[in-house]
């Protein structure tokens, strides 16, 4: 989705938030993420300065934070494919790397691929070293379509953000094919994108 991002190019338009839809926004984040409470987010994403939405192609918006300085560029902080889950960049998961977003581990053999772009197979997640949240007896811990920040194994800051092709219960029982699509990961053109002016 990011691998040759380049704001100067992809960026068309962008608004400022209404105060109602960054309050939208904060309510699928926590959603997403049950682990970041009301005062996280709000210190997050404060009410002052709002959010600026970034327009990036026909099907893309990038969530920016403004300067607070009221010079330079807005800092992307999270983005959203079509109606797809709200998702955190990777600079600003490294950035507050205590807030405890819904992550996955993947295996050491798994980084090269990860690192080139490339999707996350079941195998990937169910072999050693992978990790997933452990599914209930209600249902899969995570469902399909649920945004997750990728880790590696070994690694102390995640390599990637993506979301469920399937649900975790359908990787543990299928160990086949595609389990995350990978939306952004370290090297792309997201990542190497400090500010949108």
């Amino acid at each position: 989705m990011f691998k040759k991002f380049d704001p100067s190019n992809d960026v068309s338009t962008s608004t400022q938030v209404k105060a109602s839809v960054q309050r939208g926004i904060k309510s699928q984040i926590s959603v997403a993420h049950p682990s970041l409470t009301d005062d996280i987010l709000d210190e997050l994403l404060p009410k002052k300065p709002p959010l600026v939405q970034y327009k990036c192609g026909p099907h893309l918006m990038l969530y920016c934070r403004q300067n607070k300085e009221g010079g330079g560029g807005d800092e992307p902080v999270f983005f959203q494919h079509r109606d797809g889950p709200i998702l955190p960049t990777l600079k600003f998961v490294h950035k507050y790397p205590k807030v405890e977003f819904t992550r996955v581990t993947v295996d050491k053999g798994a980084i090269p691929f990860v690192l080139g772009g490339a999707n996350i197979m079941c195998p990937g997640l169910t072999n050693e070293g992978g990790e997933m949240p452990t599914d209930g007896e209600d249902g899969p811990a995570l469902a399909k379509g649920d945004g997750v920040i990728i880790y590696a194994e070994g690694k102390e800051l995640p390599l990637a953000v993506g979301f469920m092709t399937m649900s975790s219960k359908d990787i543990r029982k299928k160990n086949k094919g595609n389990g995350i699509e990978v939306c952004h990961f370290l090297g792309d053109g997201l990542w190497g994108t400090d500010e949108i002016q």
